[in-house]
């Protein structure tokens, strides 16, 4: 969501300290992240990062296993040392409890740069957040140019989400608090509110009188990996649709904000989500499916199911998620919104579809029933915008047409380097800018209407579908990519 150039706040000295900081996360994408930016010469300022840790057990292999990552991550040819320039402004700092004094020597280091803006980013559980907030507030290592980034999961629900709120609002006010999601830094996320609200033809079109149903799919090749533990404590409702998927939703169905800043943009992604429909015991049935994977085949390979996985006899988290939503205001009533996200799927990719309305009066009826537009934004692995439209077969004969898709990919529009989701929302931060990161009521909303779910599956006890790894999910009609498909949401065997 650009800025104009001349509003594009300016970037400060600052220090970045890590918690969790020999973590997957942070080596794959937060260092890089900033190593990205760094070469790039957007971070064209002093900065020191602090990597903390709660032993010392990794770090003889930390920067061996970091450089691995960012020459990993890099597409483009690198000057001889600058991994190691990088690397200089770095320091590995070991806190193994919340007690004060095992804060002493990240205090210490900070006290050297009073005036610099601090960046606090758990890369934890969220578990951690409350402890690491009130050490750091008791050791007096926050002051009105802190920020603290938050990753997921923020709750396992809308109590454990204000509960999480309330402890860190102890020690953060909430325009110091930045709730990350990558999916709101992909570049075709971004270019969504760039063609909404930059191109008449689009603009005028976006609602219910034109467009017939929205669908946005995020699909999974891969199982739950080394998540096990983690993933059969909230499934693909929680891991997915309460944060990914909603969100993409919200940025589809909000009203124009009066001006591209942070509050009046989240407070029209605030006004959908309040206004999507509530699920009770007869909608969860009719317009939800949840499924789990078992074994299956790919390419002569045998994949496991999710229960070896996990490595348990039984459990009933859902890896496979449908569901049609209903947004209750003027533009979108009567307007489905398709949501679904599973693991093990055919292949991985992230794309919104806008399915528009065919024309009202048919003149080539020799040709049969004339298909809609569609509008297809793909978010992963390859991100570009089609616009598929009908056009006429070249010949006599009279007229015979098929849809033709115009395409923008960016790999062949733009021949510069793309940057990571993780760098562009790390450097808002760094700039103070709030736009893509959720307000605490946001937050909140999100959860009231996943809890409407959750609520709806318990009383009812649905069950999981199964579905073979390897596949596009239960029935095989559900998953199938770049085709148009509907969801009678019949909960039987057979899936949708």
């Amino acid at each position: 969501m650009g800025q104009d150039a001349k509003n594009i706040k300016v970037i400060k000295p600052f220090n970045a300290v890590i918690f969790g900081g020999d973590g997957d996360l942070a080596i794959r994408k937060i260092y890089p992240a900033l190593f990205h930016r760094f070469v790039d010469k957007q971070l064209n300022v002093d900065f020191h990062i602090y990597a903390v840790t709660r032993s010392d057990r990794k770090h003889a292999t930390f920067y061996e296993d970091l450089r691995r990552f960012i020459l990993e991550s890099t597409d483009y040819e690198l000057a001889e040392g600058i991994i190691d320039v990088f690397f200089g402004k770095m320091q590995l700092i070991t806190i193994p409890t919340h007690a004060i004094d095992d804060y002493r020597e990240l205090k210490e280091e900070l006290n050297k740069t009073p005036n610099y803006q601090t960046i606090y980013y758990l890369s934890t559980p969220s578990s951690a957040f409350g402890e690491i907030s009130d050490a750091l507030k008791k050791c007096g290592l926050i002051n009105a140019k802190s920020k603290v980034v938050l990753e997921k999961p923020l709750g396992n629900s809308l109590a454990s989400s204000k509960e999480i709120h309330s402890k860190l609002s102890n020690s953060f006010s909430e325009n110091q608090i930045y709730r990350i999601d990558h999916y709101l830094g992909k570049e075709t996320v971004q270019n969504l509110m760039v063609l909404r609200f930059a191109n008449h033809l689009f603009e005028n079109a976006w609602s219910s009188e034109h467009i017939e149903s929205v669908q946005i799919t995020v699909a999974e090749s891969l199982g739950v990996e080394k998540r096990g533990d983690y993933y059969d404590q909230s499934g693909a409702l929680l891991d997915m649709v309460q944060n990914h998927l909603l969100q993409l939703l919200c940025l589809i169905a909000m009203e124009p904000p009066a001006r591209l800043e942070a509050d009046f943009v989240r407070n029209e992604k605030l006004k959908v989500l309040n206004s999507v429909r509530l699920f009770d015991e007869i909608s969860v049935l009719k317009d939800t499916v949840k499924g789990q994977y078992t074994r299956g085949t790919v390419n002569g390979s045998q994949l496991n199911s999710y229960l070896e996985d996990i490595e348990k006899y039984e459990s009933t988290t859902e890896t496979f998620v449908a569901i049609k939503a209903d947004i209750d205001n003027w533009r979108w009533k009567d307007t489905p919104f398709y949501l679904r996200t599973g693991k093990r799927m055919t292949k991985r990719y992230s794309e919104i579809v806008i399915n528009f309305k065919s024309v009202k009066h048919n003149v080539f009826p020799s040709q049969g029933t004339i298909p809609g537009n569609k509008l297809i934004m793909r978010l992963q692995p390859e991100e570009r915008i089609e616009l598929v439209q009908m056009t006429k077969l070249p010949g006599p004969g009279g007229y015979r047409y098929k849809p033709i898709s115009l395409k923008l990919d960016y790999m062949d529009s733009f021949h510069e380097r793309f940057p990571d989701a993780y760098e562009r929302l790390i450097v808002d931060v760094l700039r103070g800018d709030q736009t893509l990161f959720m307000r605490q009521d946001e937050l909140e909303a999100a959860w009231i209407w996943i809890e409407s779910i959750v609520n709806g599956w318990n009383k009812v006890k649905m069950k999981n579908v199964l579905y073979e790894a390897g596949t596009w999910g239960p029935g095989d009609s559900v998953m199938k990519e770049g085709q148009t498909w509907s969801m009678s949401m019949k909960n039987e065997d057979t899936g949708i």
